[in-house]
C-alpha cells in the first residue's frame, strides 16, 4: 500500500509524525529518504512527541544514533556516514529491540533493516510544502497506513 500526504508547514509535518508515533509498536522500523532540508528531522520530532518523548530531538548526523526514552524507546539513526562501512556496529540489536527505529539515509544500511518496514520518501515542493510518500513493506505497516487519519 502506498499513500501520499502533502504538508504545508512544519506544524503539519510534525502532526503527521505525531500520528506515526502514536501508531508505533515495538520492533517497527521507519525509513526516511529525502534531500538535505526535506524535513526528516522535523518528521522525527513529531514521531517522538507521539511516543511521549519529552526531550528535544535533533539530527544524529555526527553521532550516527541517538536514543530517546518514552512510551517506546526511539532509536534515531542517520546512516549517511556509514556508506561503505561493512562491520558489526551492533545496530541490529536496536532494530530488533522493543523500540521504534527511525533511519535516515537507509540505503547505506539496507542489509540490516530486514524486509518489513515503513518507507517514507520526502520531497521538498517549496519552502514550506512537503510531499510524503508512505509505502508499506509488510502487513503490519499496511495496517498502520490504514489507521492514519489524513
Amino acid at each position: 500500500m502506498e499513500i501520499k500526504v502533502i504538508t504545508n508547514s512544519k506544524e503539519e509535518t510534525k502532526e503527521l509524525g505525531f500520528q506515526l508515533g502514536q501508531l508505533a509498536k515495538p520492533q517497527m522500523v521507519y525509513t526516511l529518504t529525502g534531500d538535505l532540508g526535506a524535513g526528516k528531522t522535523t518528521l522525527t520530532q513529531g514521531i517522538a512527541k507521539g511516543l511521549d518523548i519529552a526531550r528535544t530531538v535533533s539530527s544524529p548526523t555526527f553521532t550516527i544514533c541517538k536514543i530517546y526514552h518514552g512510551r517506546l524507546d526511539l532509536y534515531h539513526f542517520d546512516a549517511y556516514r556509514l556508506e561503505g562501512l561493512h562491520q558489526d556496529l551492533g545496530f541490529e540489536e536496536m532494530i530488533q529491540g522493543d523500540g521504534l527505529t527511525v533511519i535516515e539515509w537507509p540505503m547505506y544500511i539496507q542489509e540490516i533493516i530486514g524486509d518489513e518496514y515503513l518507507e517514507i520518501e520526502i520531497k521538498l515542493l517549496d519552502e514550506d510544502q512537503r510531499e510524503f510518500t508512505l509505502k508499506s513493506n509488510g502487513t503490519t505497516y499496511e495496517q498502520l497506513l490504514g489507521e492514519l487519519k489524513i
